[in-house]
């Protein structure tokens, strides 16, 4: 039986579908308050996005706590339940390898913020008016 290659767009796809996969593994864990973690417990966490390594042995996971609660405290928790973690998307996931967690805060969301306020300046909407007449 001749083997079969995968090309690179077969590869990504695969990667986005695991890293889902795990997204919805963390989210559900973080939800459900099934980490023994006072820290984690009472503060809500959003993982906006899973980024998986192309052999899937490494998942860069970006998350944002909600309600202007401290990012930096929020990561150090994720950090010392990551072993907890690890185990459990191993579990729920069923591939051949678990993938190692690295939790890593969002950033985006105080990008797209910031382009917001840059673009409500009243001397950019000036400038974006004159170039639309």
């Amino acid at each position: 039986m001749a083997r079969q290659t995968a090309n690179s767009e077969d590869q990504t796809v695969r990667l986005l579908k695991v890293g889902e996969r795990v997204r919805h593994v963390i989210s559900e864990i973080l939800t459900r308050q099934q980490v023994h973690d006072d820290t984690l417990n009472a503060t809500t966490v959003s993982v906006t996005e899973v980024r998986m390594s192309s052999d899937l042995r490494q998942a860069k996971i970006f998350v944002k706590p909600l309600l202007g609660d401290d990012e930096e405290v929020v990561l150090q928790a994720l950090r010392r339940n990551t072993a907890y973690l690890q185990r459990e998307v191993a579990k729920r996931i069923g591939l051949k390898f678990a993938p190692k967690l690295k939790f890593v805060g969002d950033e985006s969301f105080d990008e797209a913020s910031r382009i917001d306020r840059l673009l409500a300046d009243p001397r950019v909407s000036r400038d974006l008016g004159e170039d639309e007449e």
